[in-house]
């Protein structure tokens, strides 16, 4: 913070941090504001530049939380698991497996509405 008698001047990096700060912090973001001197409508502004990308350098470079794990061997597709239940347009059901046959399905599914 650079003071220059009644109204101070915070550098962009102070800036940055604050605005992180108020993201990050389990308070509200007027408790990071009240912490650090500022009115929630200045903290409020900054945040805005900082989504807008017009707070801080061009390019910040900055570390972000990566886990490596290690490769899972390749079992290839799993088989479609579980039944399907199919209606018919007057409500009956028909339960089927995943590898039904398909003609046959429609065959008895038109079977089925012609039922009363």
């Amino acid at each position: 913070m650079v003071d220059t008698g009644r109204r101070r001047r915070w550098s962009e990096e102070e800036k940055l941090r604050i605005v992180e700060e108020s993201y990050s912090a389990p308070r509200q973001a007027s408790a990071t504001a009240r912490r650090h001197g500022i009115s929630n409508p200045l903290l409020f502004a900054w945040r805005k530049a900082h989504r807008e990308g017009r707070l801080g350098e061009d390019g910040v470079c900055g570390f972000v939380p990566a886990l490596i794990v290690p490769e899972q061997p390749n079992k290839g597709p799993e088989p479609a698991g579980g039944r399907m239940v199919v209606v018919s347009v007057n409500g009956r059901r028909v339960i089927v497996e995943p590898d039904v046959d398909v003609e046959a399905l429609l065959r008895i599914m038109r079977g089925l509405e012609t039922l009363r």
